[in-house]
């Protein structure tokens, strides 16, 4: 089960991935990262631009929407210029409070400009199988749920590619 504020209808909810690269530092696969939040809200009901889209709860709302790096192993580089715990410089931070964020600038940036989150989550589920806006994630899991193709508790639709892709 998860919980507020992921599970309002009224949000665009963030899961989380892992991005795994090469010896070279090149992207070479995105999975579903362990402390991705998911699943059906125990109270919110679903609305209808998650009707018709298997792997959501029949009749709950079901987050995440979609996903972005939020692995700290993986996560992304920040640079600080004062000194926190004997840490400075570059550091590599990651969670839902980065891929959230992440996310919301992803979204601005594609321009739809919707009227409200609930257009905008429509558009999201609409272009769901679009492979060149979201790339499907059917590895990793997280706390009882696993990642699959299609929807899943742990990705949402998947991962946005924004406007150039990772």
């Amino acid at each position: 089960m998860n919980g507020y504020p992921s599970v309002s209808p009224y949000i665009v909810s963030a899961g989380g991935t892992t991005i795994n690269r090469n010896s070279s530092g090149a992207f070479t696969s995105e999975t579903g990262w362990s402390g991705s939040g998911g699943g059906p809200s125990k109270y919110e009901t679903k609305l209808s631009y998650q009707n018709n889209v298997a792997g959501t709860s029949s009749t709950k709302r079901s987050a995440p929407d979609l996903s972005f790096d939020a692995d700290p192993n993986s996560g992304v580089s920040v640079y600080d210029s004062t000194q926190c715990q004997g840490h400075s410089g570059w550091l590599v931070f990651g969670g839902t409070s980065v891929s959230s964020p992440s996310l919301a600038g992803i979204v601005n940036l594609a321009g739809h400009f919707a009227a409200n989150t609930v257009s905008e989550l429509g558009t999201i589920y609409a272009n769901r199988a679009n492979t060149a806006d979201f790339r499907d994630i059917r590895l990793g899991t997280a706390g009882s749920f696993s990642a699959k193709a299609g929807y899943d508790f742990v990705t949402g639709v998947g991962s946005d590619l924004g406007l150039s892709g990772k």
